[in-house]
């Protein structure tokens, strides 16, 4: 796990140099196609990047984005019309048969099927109308990261293209870079505070959110903590009343409009006791963690890079490893 989420800047560096050209080209086929609702598909740490990529198109595109449960169509057999729809699948390893099952109806249903798959020659791949190599390369562990870093990348250079977005093009192309210097961050204060943990809530907001859900599984899988992720809006709606003194919370925040409300969870946490990680932010009474500024849609990949070196040592830590969780295989084939 280590070794290979350290490669994920080089990693993306290929892609942003073999595939330019695709993505220019699939950007130029969306504002033709004019898509009036996008609908993601993806299971685990893949699902976790399609909630990336919902507000991601949702913010700079103002397309309604929705994930369908692929059980929709590979278990209840539900037939749909799908017309102008951009049906995004995303797969690390493109044979999860129930994705491919809801790829292949939607295509059938008339929408237009991209497919993130990090292995290319797979069902998935040639199922879809469009197939985007991630260019992670290969990934031993069961825990995903090189591969989800590079599927928020591959995210951010589609949308960029098919937004014309030339600012946003830009920052990516300073990612890989940023990637390696975001490697190098000391997050040792994440390790002290979790490593006697049984509990906790990971908290996120907007493109921020994905990255949340993300640390939380990964917590999980390599560590053995019981962690959830939320909102930090929704986590007001209910669960922040088990929250205590002996239940930390890890929250991150990008530069953007969603700030303010996480600053806010934060400084009301740390008043009532509750131990607070925060990276993106420097709020009085909270451990903070460092991280890079950017353009606030590739701070989440930098921040997700720095936890993945983290969540690494803390696995260790606790006596754990974190390529070999108990009862779990790299390629999930749910059906």
């Amino acid at each position: 796990m280590y070794r290979e989420a350290e490669q994920s800047a080089d990693r993306v560096r290929m892609q942003l140099e073999q595939d330019g050209q695709l993505f220019a080209d699939l950007g130029e086929r969306l504002r033709q196609l004019q898509p009036q609702v996008v609908i993601t598909c993806a299971r685990g740490s893949s699902d976790h990047a399609a909630t990336y990529a919902r507000y991601l198109i949702e913010t700079r595109l103002g397309l309604l984005t929705a994930s369908t449960p692929p059980s929709v169509s590979s278990v209840f057999r539900i037939r749909r019309e799908l017309p102008k729809c951009l049906f995004l699948a995303i797969s690390q390893s493109g044979r999860s048969p129930d994705v491919l099952a809801a790829a292949e109806a939607a295509k059938a249903a008339g929408a237009l099927v991209v497919a993130m798959v990090n292995t290319v020659d797979s069902p998935l791949a040639h199922a879809a109308d469009i197939c985007v190599p991630l260019r992670a390369g290969v990934e031993s562990s069961v825990a995903a990261t090189k591969s989800y870093i590079c599927t928020l990348a591959a995210t951010v250079h589609l949308v960029a293209h098919w937004a014309n977005d030339v600012a946003l093009l830009g920052a990516l192309s300073r990612t890989p870079e940023q990637l390696r210097a975001a490697w190098q961050l000391d997050w040792r204060n994440l390790v002290t505070a979790l490593k006697p943990a049984r509990n906790l809530f990971v908290l996120g907001r907007g493109v921020g959110l994905g990255v949340a859900y993300e640390a939380a599984l990964k917590l999980k899988e390599t560590c053995g903590l019981h962690a959830e992720g939320y909102s930090s809006a929704e986590v007001r709606h209910g669960p922040m009343a088990i929250l205590g003194k002996d239940m930390p919370v890890l929250m991150f925040s990008q530069n953007d409009d969603s700030r303010a409300g996480l600053e806010a969870v934060a400084r009301d946490l740390s008043k009532e006791g509750v131990p607070v990680l925060f990276a993106g932010s420097n709020v009085e009474g909270v451990e903070e963690l460092p991280t890079l500024p950017s353009h606030p849609v590739i701070e989440p990949l930098l921040m997700a890079q720095s936890f993945y070196r983290a969540a690494a040592t803390l696995s260790a830590a606790r006596g754990l490893n974190p390529d070999r969780p108990p009862r779990l295989q790299k390629a999930t084939l749910t059906v």
